[in-house]
């Protein structure tokens, strides 16, 4: 049997500085911090003699710089997957942390009719379907070695939970998804036989501000 790691790391830090909702919207990088995160992913990999051949991450700038440390450290380009994008919201650009009053405008109400879905957003469904068919190329890819593959919280939270056979729906409180976290998913041919999660860079946590902080040790952002 060839065993294959497919890595899914979230990115790092993101210069926020309105606390916006950033979603799917252009422009958003990483902070000093953020880089520093993933810089320290890297060098873990890099340390536990990781067998990367491929590194590939979501077009959005946040991933695509996360993953650049990653892809330097086993000297490998950054490829791009658009299915690994986050999920889309209609609330982005809104700080809605800081004024939570606005997603209860009555001008909102027609958002928060199927909530399992969701229908403010990506349903669930679509977003585990567009991640599985990223993991399975990636997996086809690194047969019989690793990859990197870099995205965001929502979209591989909803892909772990559809592997674990957990319903799809969720609150965002409970995901375990920390910036720069690795959740990996351990393959024999092509069968899914164990999962794992690491944060590397769990020393910076502490300084660093999520939208969705979920339960990592950073704080929420408003």
């Amino acid at each position: 049997m060839t065993t294959t790691i497919i890595h899914l790391m979230r990115h790092g830090e993101v210069d926020n500085p309105q606390g916006v909702l950033y979603g799917r919207l252009p422009g958003f990088r990483l902070t000093r911090r953020g880089h520093e995160m993933a810089r320290t992913v890297a060098a873990a990999m890099a340390r536990q003699d990781r067998d990367v051949v491929a590194v590939i991450a979501s077009p959005l700038l946040r991933t695509q710089q996360s993953a650049a440390p990653v892809a330097r450290a086993f000297d490998l380009p950054v490829d791009s997957d658009p299915r690994l994008i986050e999920s889309d919201n209609v609330f982005e650009g809104l700080p809605v942390n800081s004024r939570r009053w606005q997603l209860a405008h009555p001008s909102n109400w027609r958002h928060f009719l199927r909530p399992l879905e969701p229908s403010w957003g990506e349903p669930y469904a679509a977003v585990a379907s567009r991640m599985r068919a990223a993991v399975s190329d990636a997996l086809q890819r690194a047969r019989g070695h690793e990859a990197v593959l870099v995205s965001h919280q929502m979209p591989i939270v909803t892909l772990t939970r559809f592997a674990e056979g957990k319903p799809l729906a969720h609150s965002p409180l409970s995901r375990r998804c920390s910036l720069a976290s690795v959740t990996s998913f351990l393959f024999q041919d092509s069968t899914l036989v164990g999962m794992s999660y690491d944060e590397p860079a769990a020393a910076l946590l502490a300084d660093c501000a999520d939208m969705t902080p979920g339960s990592s040790a950073a704080r929420l952002k408003r």
